[in-house]
């Protein structure tokens, strides 16, 4: 029996769009891969009997909402496990429909690696730009550009490598730092978990092959040491009346007994004493760990406060530049407010100009636009009620990212990611 305890995890997403065969894609591979139970496959094959295909239809394993079934289409995330012998995947099948582009951008801000579906037929679409860029907007190293159907055009080498031509050029428009382009065919299984001898011109691995060896380092654990207090532990009897600890997820790096921290935005410093862990002591703690740790001073802190090595300091402030993804129905314009939760803290933001958006169609950098509307994408400034210590996005997904909330609905109406 494979021991997964001490294997790897890699967390990777779909992006493209609609009908591109993202869940086909994820189905195909769960079923060759073995991840997909007896009673999961035996109720796919009636439910495909059911609605008339003559074949399975993988794409249901991850549609599961009765509307995914009914349109055809991918509505919310899903959210799929499973493993190799060589490492456990966490795979989110995303939405292609443009109206459920907040619903992507959900799936794959967690994400070390996006699959881009592009139909072999139709080629690099809107909506294949538009996923592509938030896929870099939000971080993701490496992008594997899947041309899909490529049995629909008799696995023309030359239609492949215009596809690869015509892809590279947006990678470099919005500087995406590692491209793999794979021909495959979803709905048969070619090249995902096996090489396919249906094109012997392609030299690369297999889909499974390179998600099983890529090398993807997990930013969570490199860089500084960041920890965002999410609760206040108090003296709760008089048995544990000098217990105080501040419990919460480490963000990135490590911390070890004996750190010298700054807690901010107040810029207190002092000692951590003890990293607790359920009812374990830790002399050391690293990310993603949820931890309680108890400081040397009785210092005034709250949920909200970050902890950072005093030797490696973030920024403090309450005015910030960020890309944005704006996920609501009304539009945004200058000078409105609402909610911001940057980490665990919440706070209120006033957006004080809209500097530029992205024409999804040609990738050009409009200025100073009117308003952003449902999935537009582009570059705003904000001022916070009290000071944010951030990192830039690029440095720290978790103290660079924030979120806007409507207080009226109390809906999420964008995703930011903090520039400076």
């Amino acid at each position: 029996m494979t021991d997964h305890s001490s294997m790897s995890m890699l967390r990777f997403s779909t992006a493209g769009s609609v009908d591109d065969g993202k869940s086909t894609l994820i189905g195909r591979l769960l079923f060759d891969a073995k991840g997909i139970f007896e009673d999961q496959l035996a109720h796919v094959e009636e439910a495909s009997r059911r609605r008339g295909f003559d074949r399975t239809e993988l794409a249901l394993l991850t549609d599961g909402l009765r509307a995914e079934r009914e349109q055809g289409i991918t509505i919310d995330v899903a959210y799929r496990y499973f493993a190799t012998p060589k490492r456990k995947f966490i795979v989110a099948d995303t939405p292609g429909h443009v109206q459920y582009t907040r619903n992507m951008v959900t799936g794959a801000s967690t994400a070390d690696v996006a699959l881009v579906l592009v139909d072999a037929r139709n080629g690099v679409v809107d909506q294949s730009r538009r996923h592509a860029t938030l896929s870099t907007m939000l971080g993701i190293s490496e992008l594997v550009v899947c041309v899909n159907k490529m049995d629909l055009v008799g696995w023309s080498k030359d239609r492949f490598d215009e596809i690869v031509a015509d892809f590279g050029e947006l990678a470099k428009k919005i500087g995406a730092r590692g491209v793999r382009y794979i021909p495959i065919s979803a709905l048969h299984g070619d090249n995902l978990v096996h090489k396919s001898d249906k094109s012997p011109w392609y030299d690369g691995p297999a889909l499974l092959e390179w998600l099983e060896t890529a090398d993807v380092a997990s930013r969570t654990v490199a860089g500084p040491a960041r920890f965002a207090v999410q609760w206040v532990i108090r003296p709760q009897s008089d048995a544990f009346h000098d217990y105080r600890a501040y419990a919460g997820q480490i963000a990135s790096g490590r911390f070890s007994v004996g750190d010298e921290i700054t807690v901010l935005p107040a810029g207190i410093t002092t000692t951590i004493t003890h990293i607790d862990l359920h009812t374990q002591a830790l002399e050391h703690a690293s990310a993603p760990l949820s931890v309680a740790i108890r400081l040397k001073d009785d210092v005034d802190i709250s949920r909200g406060d970050l902890f950072v090595p005093s030797a490696s300091p973030t920024r403090v402030g309450n005015e910030v530049r960020a890309k944005l993804c704006w996920m609501a129905q009304k539009t945004l314009a200058p000078r409105s407010t609402w909610a911001l939760k940057h980490s665990t803290r919440w706070a209120k933001a006033i957006v004080t100009s809209l500097e530029s958006k992205i024409d999804v169609g040609t990738l050009e950098s409009i200025a100073s636009p009117s308003s952003f509307a449902l999935n537009d994408l582009g570059t705003i400034t904000l001022k916070t009620s009290v000071p944010l210590a951030f990192d830039p996005y690029a440095d720290n997904r978790t103290t660079g990212s924030f979120i806007l909330v409507d207080e009226a609905t109390n809906a999420t109406v964008a995703a930011g990611m903090i520039e400076a």
